[in-house]
């Protein structure tokens, strides 16, 4: 595929940042350590495999880090995001369950279960979260492969696109400034943030060949009436504009404001 390059290089230079963690460093050099005292006869085969947990678990946090909290996201690394966040949940279901089993046993009291039981509401509040992201992330792919394909579609034939995107060429400019009086306007008239699902340049943009600076997608339906109110609200301040009412191959899901200028290619090459 036409992007498969671009999404390639993301993914190989989070792997790379993922090697160089400090926190992945450290449990790699435990490991390590504990390998060699292993192989001496000085410490048991078990110490060597909760190293070996450890320096999993320490991957999976580091890759979460720059994922799950981090602003860049691809959809390529979604599923290691979610398969992190899910590996990480199920080593605190265990780590529980044995702990459970050493209190049943009378090895160890109940109070020990507290902190256990702690990460495990982290681990999958750290779940719901990734896959909050991963839907979010999603729908960003989405609506972006929307203004792809209505772009193209402009440049065959702007009647046909006519038909599920209006068009507002305005003053042709929105600015930092615009957007502060857009954001204040829109609370006031409806006492809640803007809806923003994609602010300025992204990587998702940026894999498909797109440059999205400068330009703001909005996650309201034109039709509706705050989208409707927005539509005024940027003609009336010569904001250009494009409003989808639909997404790539008719989803709906893909309906939202695009305010500033089309995106334009990104230059390929040199």
């Amino acid at each position: 595929m036409r992007h498969s390059v671009g999404l390639l290089v993301v993914c190989v230079c989070a792997l790379f940042a993922q090697s160089t963690d400090p926190a992945v460093s450290r449990a790699q050099a435990e490991l390590e350590r504990i390998q060699a005292l292993v192989d001496a006869g000085a410490a048991p085969r078990t110490q060597l495999e909760r190293a070996e947990r450890a320096m999993m678990d320490a991957r999976d946090q580091a890759l979460l880090r720059r994922t799950l909290y981090g602003e860049d996201l691809t959809e390529d690394l979604l599923g290691e995001m979610i398969a992190a966040a899910e590996r990480r949940l199920e080593r605190r279901k265990d780590e529980l369950a044995n702990a459970q089993r050493l209190v049943a046993e009378g090895v160890a009291s109940q109070t020990t279960l507290g902190s256990y039981l702690e990460e495990l509401d982290r681990a999958q509040k750290e779940h719901d979260l990734a896959e909050a992201r991963a839907r979010l992330c999603r729908q960003l792919t989405e609506i972006a492969k929307a203004e792809q394909e209505t772009q193209e579609r402009l440049e065959r034939s702007p009647q046909e696109a006519s038909r599920f995107a209006d068009k507002f060429e305005g003053d042709g400019l929105f600015t930092l400034t615009d957007f502060q009086r857009l954001e204040i306007a829109f609370r006031v008239e409806f006492s809640r943030p803007l809806p923003v699902s994609a602010m300025g340049d992204t990587a998702v943009h940026r894999a498909l060949g797109f440059d999205h600076r400068s330009r703001v997608d909005v996650a309201l339906h034109p039709d509706q009436q705050e989208g409707i109110w927005l539509l005024r609200y940027l003609s009336s301040n010569r904001i250009p504009y494009f409003a989808f009412r639909q997404a790539v191959r008719g989803k709906a899901t893909g309906a939202h404001i695009h305010v500033g200028p089309m995106s334009t290619r990104l230059a390929r090459g040199g």
